[in-house]
């Protein structure tokens, strides 16, 4: 195992991200699915010179993008994106791409049940051949309640799985798990045979080590099932504005370039601006908690 991170939680360059993972430990980046964003050409000098690899990427499913939708142009144009995705990865020289089927914040069907499970299991079968001849491995997140209606547990995640194809794989988040699990360690052994990347961030959404979950067992039960890949960072901090918030320095208080759509996915999350003070330090805690475990 090794620590990873997403990159879609603060609006920052990508090599000051790569500069404060490579002092604390993190070994790679799971790039946001943005490939226009995120020109391979671009990110490669990046990556050689901080000495961290590309994981992979998970996609953005937001907006329009939904594998779920009743009109076949938008799933089609999905399964477009989706691709587009696995070709970023595969440029980037890295290993999966985690795919969240549905629409992040849609939280009412377009369909029935079964209609929306054969759209869904459609579209992803035809990413799943496109990462097969790429050589990326697919990894599909259940995200909790809140945040989608179509898949939020780990034994759906491996059912759906099981549908797309025999190296289909699944990914587990350890905070959408606190929601949704009944046994968190019981749906890691139970998706284990198929686990190909997995999300860290505490039940309250901070850093590893800044809430209730027990990491020294989540790993240890990561270990046990033999899983070897990342560990991917992915704290999205709640914004204190009271009077009694711990963190002083948390909001950002200068101007920051972004993108109305990127700044919307951040503050859908929970969360808003975060100053680079702020976010260095969930990061800082993420390794003083982690690394010891996995080494």
């Amino acid at each position: 195992m090794h620590l990873s991170t997403h990159n879609w939680m603060r609006a920052e360059p990508l090599e000051i991200t790569l500069k404060r993972i490579k002092r604390l430990g993190f070994e790679s980046i799971e790039i946001s699915g943005e490939p226009k964003q995120y020109p391979p050409k671009e990110c490669r000098p990046l990556l050689k010179q901080y000495g961290i690899r590309c994981w992979g990427a998970v996609t953005l499913t937001l907006g329009e993008r939904n594998l779920a939708a009743k009109d076949p142009r938008q799933r089609a144009a999905t399964v477009g994106y989706m691709k587009s995705v696995v070709d970023m990865v595969e440029e980037l020289s890295g290993e999966e791409i985690t795919i969240v089927p549905a629409t992040v914040g849609k939280v009412v069907p377009d369909g029935t049940p079964e209609e929306e499970w054969a759209w869904v299991v459609a579209g992803l079968q035809e990413v799943y051949a496109h990462a097969e001849r790429a050589g990326v491995r697919m990894a599909l997140e259940p995200l909790n309640r809140f945040e989608t209606y179509f898949l939020n547990r780990a034994d759906q995640a491996l059912a759906l799985a099981q549908a797309v194809g025999p190296k289909c794989g699944v990914c587990l988040d350890a905070f959408h798990m606190c929601i949704e699990e009944r046994d968190m360690f019981a749906a890691i052994r139970l998706a284990a045979p198929r686990l190909n990347d997995v999300h860290v961030a505490e039940n309250n959404r901070l850093a590893p080590g800044m809430g209730a979950i027990d990491w020294k067992r989540f790993v240890a039960t990561l270990k046990e099932c033999n899983y070897k890949g990342a560990l991917t960072m992915e704290a999205v901090a709640p914004i204190d504005r009271t009077p009694v918030s711990p963190w002083t320095n948390q909001v950002e208080k200068n101007p920051v370039d972004i993108s109305p759509e990127q700044l919307k996915f951040i503050q859908d999350h929970g969360s808003s601006l975060l100053s680079e003070e702020f976010y260095t330090m969930l990061y800082e805690t993420a390794s003083k908690t982690l690394l010891p475990l996995i080494r």
